[in-house]
């Protein structure tokens, strides 16, 4: 099987895309395609890679697809996968207020990138975590749940671009998935 030279990634996010390129730029050239998929409910590693197999049906080729978690240690995991629904619907004040019945604010963010060869392939998981616990939002508010993850005292809001890139949940998935393809697996 020929080695990759480009990663189709599937994402409107432009975002994650500019994420993505960051860290992955020097290894492999990564291209964007734009596919709607069906969300699925499931655990974080099921939706990842039936998402992957819908994506790489879509193009008819190989596909990268990414799906972010954030657990709430006191809600035994929650949100979890169904985080943008959970945002889209309460917002970060509202996300706030889930917790506050609770002394664990805790959290983890989950990243899960998932390759597919193409069509009829089974998908390869890359996962990320990173332990950061649930604040009031502070930091700009142009990327998700960015102002209410705390990490180290900071959000990820208010973390420069280049800092992020090298503790992120999403840094964590790239660099297995980075290591993947220096070893010539793909």
């Amino acid at each position: 099987m020929p080695a990759l030279t480009k990663l189709n990634f599937i994402t409107g996010n432009k975002n994650k895309l500019a994420e993505v390129r960051a860290i992955l730029g020097n290894v492999i050239e990564v291209d964007n395609q734009a596919v709607e998929v069906p969300e699925i409910q499931g655990t974080i590693e099921e939706i990842a890679k039936e998402k992957c197999r819908r994506a790489a049906e879509a193009i008819n080729g190989p596909a990268l697809t990414e799906d972010t978690a954030l657990e709430f240690h006191a809600l035994k995991g929650l949100p979890g996968p169904y985080i943008k629904s959970f945002l889209d619907s309460l917002g970060h004040e509202g996300l706030n207020k889930m917790l506050d019945g609770f002394d664990d604010r805790s959290a983890q963010a989950v990243c899960t990138f998932a390759f597919c060869r193409g069509p009829g392939e089974e998908p390869i998981l890359f996962q990320g975590r990173t332990e950061g616990a649930i604040v009031r939002p502070r930091g700009p508010t142009n990327f998700g749940w960015d102002p209410i993850f705390e990490y180290q005292g900071t959000t990820y809001a208010e973390m420069e671009k280049e800092a992020k890139n090298q503790i992120s949940h999403r840094y964590k998935a790239l660099v297995k998935l980075q290591n993947w393809l220096a070893e010539g697996q793909a």
